[in-house]
């Protein structure tokens, strides 16, 4: 199986709802047309950022061929989240996504019932995989949110020959030594999504070619620029940008992060609703209130050309 790198920003998208808190499906063409305009062309659906495990089966059944509805008319790669803490149900979102033509699927580790061991995780990635199978597998390094704290590299190098349609990983974790191991790892065969956007530059100075991130939905000519100043070798511009994304990053977790990052979306035009319980709703006065710190950092600034 032969696929191209998750190369550039893939944005983990949110999942849209209405003030009611169902399921917004129509919003999903905006969301694409925004991300498309800002030069994004792959998505990483029901994820963290879409609130994965908020969502029930149906629900991410729905959004999944929503959004390959949506991609089919557009220049748009569609990574499908299926991972959660029920295997049968990781195995359903797996089949589907699958049934779809998605461009790849990831799943992150059970966070209730959690693997002890790198063969306990091997094991369950494996079950969702062969779900799957036309489709690259990618497992999903998520330890801050699953508890599970398992080296990837380690995961990639065992679940190589257990998993045929593994491509990689998407590492959201901080120790930047254990992504170069992870990029490393089997002679480098691997693809490996960079996950922290506030970190992307150290990512790409130890050899990140693609990266998933919530931001990139709201923020994205930030970190194109980014990439362009370091790719030319201007590290003190690219480092300005990387500064920008920081203060942003810290903005949206002062009034709360996803909140905060959905109702930043609904000022860029994308409304994407509100987040779901048990997350909380900005009123009115938050919401002013967020943007008056926006304003103040020049964020709004920042996405001009």
């Amino acid at each position: 199986m032969q696929i191209t790198r998750l190369a550039g920003l893939v944005a983990a998208t949110h999942t849209p709802f209405n003030t009611d808190g169902s399921l917004n499906l129509q919003a999903v063409e905006t969301q694409a047309r925004h991300l498309l305009d800002n030069q994004v062309n792959t998505v990483f659906i029901a994820g963290t950022t879409g609130e994965c495990h908020s969502l029930t089966l149906d629900e991410r059944v729905r959004l999944a061929e929503r959004w390959m509805a949506v991609a089919r008319g557009a220049a748009l790669r569609v990574v499908i989240h299926v991972g959660g803490n029920c295997i049968e149900d990781c195995k359903i979102l797996a089949a589907h996504a699958n049934r779809l033509g998605a461009y790849a699927v990831a799943a992150m580790a059970p966070c209730y019932f959690k693997p002890q061991d790198l063969a306990a995780l091997v094991d369950w990635c494996a079950l969702i995989a062969a779900s799957a199978p036309d489709t690259p597998f990618y497992y999903y390094d998520i330890p801050g949110l699953t508890g599970v704290n398992l080296p990837l590299h380690h995961f990639l190098e065992q679940a190589q020959p257990r998993i045929p349609t593994l491509r990689g990983g998407k590492f959201t974790n901080s120790d930047l030594a254990a992504y170069l191991l992870c990029l490393r790892a089997c002679g480098g065969v691997f693809d490996v999504a960079w996950g922290l956007d506030q970190m992307l530059l150290g990512a790409l100075a130890m050899g990140a070619v693609g990266a998933v991130g919530n931001t990139y939905n709201l923020a994205a000519p930030i970190y194109h620029r980014l990439i362009e100043h370091f790719q030319r070798g201007d590290l003190p511009a690219a480092r300005e940008e990387q500064f920008r994304s920081a203060r942003l990053i810290q903005t949206l977790a002062r009034h709360g992060f996803m909140p905060a990052a959905k109702a930043v979306m609904a000022m860029l035009g994308v409304d994407v609703g509100p987040a779901r319980a048990p997350l909380a709703r900005l009123n009115c006065q938050e919401i002013a209130r967020l943007r008056a710190d926006l304003e103040h950092i020049g964020f709004f600034q920042w996405l001009r050309p």
